[in-house]
């Protein structure tokens, strides 16, 4: 098997039509099936064209045959928000179907996702209540939009995922993500998750204890370091290098959406496009997981 978008492309179709194969479906049966519509998501994604008018005109000319029936920009942006769930769904399918996902340790972190600028944007908005004002201490700047909370292997491989309001402290977010999502951890012994000093709190630590779940981050400078904590930096630095491949190469912070169903499904399309890509390295023997180098043209 060879690494390159076309292959990439025909794989993951092939997978999710299989997964997909005995969902049932009521009504008329789409002329763009489930299975297109997410491996066309993934390929926008990664050839970078974020106008979905720009890529409608792009797919016949430089995938030819790929896809018999393309819907216009409306239908199309209508049918990717509505497939929020199925998103989702994939990419947790993607992902178990990789040797990473019973990787022992994990790796967590919140990045900026901006929504808008202007003053009117943050007050007229659709997302204004969910979108706030937050501070990115890495960039050393305020943004006005949501905070992506990113559960990974130190391979770059998305486990679970949030979007959440800035000013939500990132232990409250990661609570709540076990809490909503309890199979997650189960079948885990000995779980590690390294994190940054900004989730250091007695009462997280208690909870994962209790699903068996060890949180390990840097101490404060006035605590005793604890053994091997030198070692902690590279790892914590990987998720960093993840966020830097989600907005250097997939456009995370472009996406260009103005609805909260809309933010919703063009991150999710970002996190697929990467977890494909991941998933179809590790097939294939890659040298480097996360590479996208293959894909991007």
């Amino acid at each position: 098997m060879t690494k390159d978008l076309n292959t990439l492309l025909t794989a993951l179709y092939v997978t999710i039509d299989d997964w997909l194969g005995d969902s049932p479906r009521h009504g008329r049966p789409p002329k763009l099936t489930d299975a297109e519509l997410l491996t066309l998501a993934v390929a926008q994604v990664l050839l970078g064209v974020r106008s979905e008018a720009r890529w409608l005109r792009f797919v016949p000319a430089h995938l030819p045959g790929a896809f018999p029936y393309l819907p216009g920009q409306s239908g199309y942006n209508k049918r990717l928000h509505k497939a929020l769930p199925l998103l989702k769904r994939a990419i947790r399918a993607l992902a178990r179907d990789t040797d990473l996902w019973l990787d022992p340790v994990w790796v967590v972190d919140s990045t900026p996702v901006e929504c808008g600028r202007s003053r009117p944007t943050a007050r007229r908005s659709e997302l204004a209540g969910w979108a706030g004002y937050g501070y990115c201490r890495s960039h050393s700047r305020w943004f006005w939009g949501l905070r992506l909370h990113l559960i990974c292997t130190p391979a770059g491989l998305p486990v679970t995922w949030a979007l959440a309001t800035p000013n939500i402290d990132e232990r409250q977010v990661l609570k709540a993500i076990c809490e909503h999502d309890p199979d997650l951890l189960a079948d885990r012994p000995g779980l590690l998750i390294v994190a940054d000093k900004g989730y250091v709190s007695a009462e997280l630590d208690a909870f994962l204890a209790e699903q068996g779940v060890r949180l390990l981050r840097p101490s404060y400078r006035n605590r005793t370091p604890h053994p091997g904590e030198h070692l902690l930096k590279p790892i914590r630095q990987l998720i960093e290098s993840v966020n830097d491949t989600l907005k250097g190469q997939l456009d995370l912070e472009l996406h260009g959406a103005r609805t909260i169903t809309g933010v919703g499904a063009r991150i999710a399309q970002r996190i697929l496009a990467l977890t494909a890509a991941i998933w179809h390295n590790r097939a294939t023997g890659g040298a480097i997981t996360r590479s996208l180098i293959a894909y991007d043209h």
